[in-house]
């Protein structure tokens, strides 16, 4: 984890989250294996129940996937969820953000992270690369708010960070209508006949 990434989930907590620490909120990491640092450390209040999610057992994963297109959470469930440089290494990424919206309360946030730039580092593969119009089809497609966007597009100070541009997105759980829902529940039934293999 380079270090501008956690400095972006730093500032997100502190902007989004700040008046919340006597909230018992459920925070949910997905991609939270710790290579060389993880967000846990943003979300450790006493109230605060944090669950880091991987398709690997290892430091900072509390539940392992058995795919990262299902997760075993409950409609409607989790607070906020926190996924940082874990999108460009996921195949079929917009099957793994139905999932997030699916798990997501109403009022819920969502902070995303992903490079939109910086080397090829395969784990186990290197897909993609995020701008902010792309986080804004995001938002469209599962019917999310999106409350703020940014890329960095200047290379950070960082050595670590400089390779990389974070596009950094915010994304808010609107209360669900009837026809919303309906949508949701179809999209979950349907989207596997996008995949291969499934």
């Amino acid at each position: 984890m380079h270090t501008s990434s956690l400095a972006h989930v730093q500032g997100l907590v502190h902007q989004y989250l700040a008046g919340r620490t006597a909230e018992a909120l459920s925070i949910v990491d997905i991609g939270s294996y710790d290579v060389n640092g993880s967000y846990k450390q943003f979300f450790l209040h006493p109230a605060w129940r944090y669950t880091g999610v991987d398709l690997a057992a290892g430091p900072n994963v509390d539940v392992v996937l058995a795919s990262p297109y299902r997760l075993p959470f409950a409609s409607f469930s989790a607070d906020v969820i926190v996924s940082g440089q874990a999108f460009e290494h996921v195949e079929y990424f917009w099957l793994t953000w139905l999932e997030m919206a699916r798990v997501l309360k109403p009022g819920g946030l969502i902070f995303l992270l992903a490079p939109s730039r910086g080397p090829e580092h395969r784990y186990p593969q290197d897909c993609w690369r995020f701008y902010p119009d792309g986080f804004r089809a995001l938002g469209k497609y599962a019917g999310m708010e999106l409350l703020q966007v940014s890329t960095d597009w200047q290379p950070h100070a960082s050595e670590d960070s400089a390779p990389w541009g974070d596009t950094v997105g915010v994304f808010r759980q609107p209360p669900l209508s009837p026809s919303m829902r309906w949508r949701r529940a179809l999209m979950q039934r349907l989207r596997y006949l996008t995949m291969p293999g499934y």
